[in-house]
């Protein structure tokens, strides 16, 4: 990027106070009506933040024209015209959401291909040119009412970066960007949230220029410029990036915060600079800070399926009602909020498959948690604040208001609670809540349970703050604990409750593809192993082992004989699982060959996405091919735009 364009953008490295627009900051939200409540502590939620942390649970739809290529990303290239969903239903979309528990729905107003599913002057590349709804239709439109019907809220993201846009990278594009946002802001009522991407910038079609651009994220956007817009014409939505303002992103996309994750969080940029979304170190994303100087808490994003796009082969790969509830406990469990991926079909629905394991999982949800196992226990605390039972007693522990507490005398800061049955019960989940009106105040808890006659350990925690939850490792059957709690200052705890998981009502579903197996597979020259690295682990059928090239070794590749021709139909490729970056491909070229000798190449393309979802990625090939030889090899690999350095594969399979 040239000086000129970032001198006219942002003249100078914006203060983080304006770029945060204030969010998250100490404010006034005390519970003053209650004489002598405990003054506030560190930073405190806003009204909007607030709001989002009761609904714990949302989704995020994915469907634009690259549902129709079988695309995790698209191009910017693909023609409105592919953009027809027959029976398209937002209703059918929003109902199964409900089903589920989830309380709020995001649409993909727009996404990096730049197409927008709602009709607007700042692009052409909009619904309007598409043949669906006869170029009348809104998307956008009908997702916000079938969410309200729902008695849901609503949501919209509209992607910063825009492969289609031929003015991407210039002062123009930024305009249309900006217009793009208040016209969401504008005519689909009031949003509670405003969700934005951290991927900005890279190859395009860019109105047929077929180019790599890199801006500056740090400064290209300006965002408080954009952050005002919202605060003014979306006065109670949360700002979501991986920065904030309001929520921040939780750093992977596999649904899970830290074991310890504090709301509060200071962002900052890559060696102190600037921060912006995209543009930020990360090493506290997971886990946010106690000492973070704003309440920014964490989203924890996940796709229902491995992908965030619709794809066929992806059908019998949906997640389970079991997996979700353990997701939910990552994450709502974990003080965050969970934003599921839906993904609809070319059919414009939600694949039954999907369906019935949203349905399912609310299903679980609601059963495990209907009954509060608590409820009528006795409650022994070792101090309450002013001796004052009415405002501050254990009785506030299980009245379903999250904002009523038990509260101790400002000097006990370590107190301890007896919580008595009356009769032996069994549970295996503990859920503890903090006032957040009043800030995160607990550090941590330690939990006791009463077994053969004297006080046994049981679980431990931190960072309390608006939900909790503990799941014990068994059930257990007790008539009395004992948690002893720590923070810095007095405590102000809103909940308690024991439950018992449930089961889920459910059948697993088929799968629908066969890998051809891995039996007389070899590898052959050309590919070149990193020492210690067998390039057997490559197709060895553990997804925690993997093969590395050797650093340096041109082209970067792999080549295997199958040990007899083979008719192919597609293949795949999964990255190493252990969350490392190093050597994931994101551009690739598959060929196969008969003899070994002359060779045809069946597939290329891009893995989009692949750091921060790195799932199994199949790709049909162009057309079924007779093959005994196969050769993938990186073209890129994922952080950087040089020659792949090295590349590594966790499992390699053909169908």
């Amino acid at each position: 990027m040239n000086s000129k364009l970032v001198k006219s953008v942002a003249a100078v490295c914006l203060p983080l106070s304006l770029l945060l627009g204030c969010a998250g900051a100490n404010n006034d939200n005390k519970d003053g009506a209650i004489e002598n409540a405990p003054a506030s502590y560190g930073p405190l939620p806003s009204a909007a933040q607030l709001n989002w942390h009761e609904m714990e649970t949302y989704c995020l739809i994915h469907f634009t024209p690259t549902t129709f290529e079988n695309k995790e990303w698209g191009y910017g290239d693909a023609s409105p015209s592919i953009f027809n969903p027959a029976h398209f239903d937002a209703g059918q979309i929003a109902v199964a959401a409900r089903s589920a528990g989830f309380r709020g729905l995001v649409s993909v107003a727009k996404h990096h291909d730049g197409f927008c599913l709602f009709p607007t002057k700042a692009t052409d590349y909009n619904i309007s040119k598409s043949p669906w709804r006869d170029g009348k239709g809104d998307m956008v439109k009908e997702f916000m009412e079938a969410t309200r019907k729902q008695g849901m809220q609503f949501g919209a993201y509209c992607s910063a970066w825009d492969r289609n846009d031929p003015a991407y990278g210039t002062p123009e594009y930024v305009q249309h960007y900006r217009q793009e946002l208040t016209d969401l802001y504008s005519n689909y009522g009031p949003l509670f949230i405003s969700w934005h991407d951290g991927a900005n910038g890279g190859d395009g079609y860019y109105g047929g220029a077929k180019e790599k651009r890199i801006i500056d994220r740090s400064v290209y956007y300006n965002w408080p410029s954009i952050w005002e817009i919202t605060r003014k014409l979306q006065p109670g939505a949360v700002i979501f990036s991986d920065i904030g303002p309001d929520v921040r992103w939780v750093g992977n996309e596999r649904g899970m915060a830290g074991e310890t994750c504090w709301a509060t969080f200071t962002p900052v940029g890559p060696e102190g600079k600037n921060p912006a979304p995209g543009f930020v170190d990360d090493r506290f994303l997971t886990t946010g800070q106690r000492d973070g100087k704003y309440w920014i808490p964490a989203e924890c994003d996940v796709p229902l399926r491995p992908g965030w796009f619709y794809h066929p082969d992806q059908d019998d790969k949906v997640k389970s009602p079991d997996q979700l509830f353990d997701l939910y406990l990552q994450s709502v469990g974990r003080g965050a909020c969970l934003n599921l991926g839906l993904s609809p079909n070319t059919e414009g629905l939600l694949h039954n498959n999907d369906v019935a394991s949203l349905k399912a999982f609310g299903d679980k949800l609601n059963k495990t948690f209907a009954d509060n196992l608590a409820k009528d226990a006795v409650f022994t605390a070792s101090n309450i604040r002013d001796k004052n039972d009415k405002d501050f007693g254990t009785a506030k522990l299980t009245d379903d208001d999250r904002y009523s507490y038990w509260a101790t005398d400002d000097k006990e800061t370590k107190p301890e609670l007896t919580i008595d049955l009356k009769e032996s019960k069994r549970f295996n989940i503990i859920r503890l809540r903090e006032n957040i009106k009043l800030g995160q105040r607990l550090d941590s808890v330690v939990i006791e349970q009463w077994q053969s006659d004297q006080w046994q350990p049981l679980a431990s925690a931190t960072s309390i703050g608006s939900t909790r939850l503990i799941r014990l490792p068994a059930f257990i059957t007790t008539q009395k604990l004992r948690l002893h709690f720590f923070a810095p200052v007095c405590i102000a705890l809103s909940d308690i409750g024991l439950f018992a998981e449930a089961p889920a009502d459910y059948t697993a579903i088929n799968k629908t593809r066969q890998s051809v197996g891995h039996e007389g597979w070899k590898t052959i020259a050309g590919s070149a192993s990193a020492g210690g690295s067998r390039a057997a682990l490559a197709f060895d059928g553990d997804k925690n082992t993997f093969w590395q090239t050797a650093a340096g070794s041109l082209p970067q590749q792999i080549t295997i004989d199958l040990g007899g021709v083979k008719e192919l139909k597609a293949f795949s490729w999964l990255p190493r699982q252990d969350s490392k970056p190093e050597g994931l491909i994101s551009k690739y070229i598959f060929e196969t060959s008969t003899d070994g000798k002359q060779w045809t190449t069946s597939a290329e393309g891009e893995f989009s996405n692949i750091t921060a979802n790195p799932v199994e990625q199949y790709v049909p090939l162009k057309k079924n091919v007779e093959a005994r030889f196969i050769r993938l090899q990186a073209t890129a690999v994922s952080g950087t735009g040089n020659a792949p350095a090295i590349i590594t594969i966790a499992e390699l399979n053909v169908f």
